[in-house]
């Protein structure tokens, strides 16, 4: 399969922000509607096996500050919550496998494959 491109998470969806709950839920259900739609968009709809599957994670940080890839997981959260979504799966088969890119672009790009291969 093909990458999709996924905006970077709000900076109040990071396990470390101190925001209202009101706005962290707020920005939850955007980051969940924009993955799910833009899943549905790129044409992924299901997934034709069952057992795992692995979501190779390509993080484009917005700037040169250093992150902690275990807070990108966590504030990636609604965005795998909508991927599901858009599948018709239970997240608890993905596996994941992030990559942190030296590249600046302030967004998130995953594949998807049936095994652990990254090919």
């Amino acid at each position: 399969m093909s990458s999709i491109t996924y905006p970077w998470p709000s900076k109040s969806l990071s396990p470390n922000a101190r925001v209202h709950w009101s706005v962290k839920s707020k920005k939850t259900k955007e980051l969940r509607k924009a993955a799910n739609v833009l899943t549905l968009e790129a044409g992924w709809s299901g997934v034709d096996w069952d057992g795992d599957i692995h979501l190779w994670i390509d993080y484009y940080p917005p700037d040169r500050r250093a992150r902690d890839q275990d807070n990108m997981i966590a504030a990636s959260k609604a965005l795998f919550d909508g991927l599901a979504d858009a599948l018709g799966v239970n997240d608890k088969r993905f596996r994941l496998h992030p990559w942190v890119k030296d590249d600046i672009g302030g967004m998130i790009k995953i594949r998807i494959t049936k095994g652990p291969e990254h090919g």
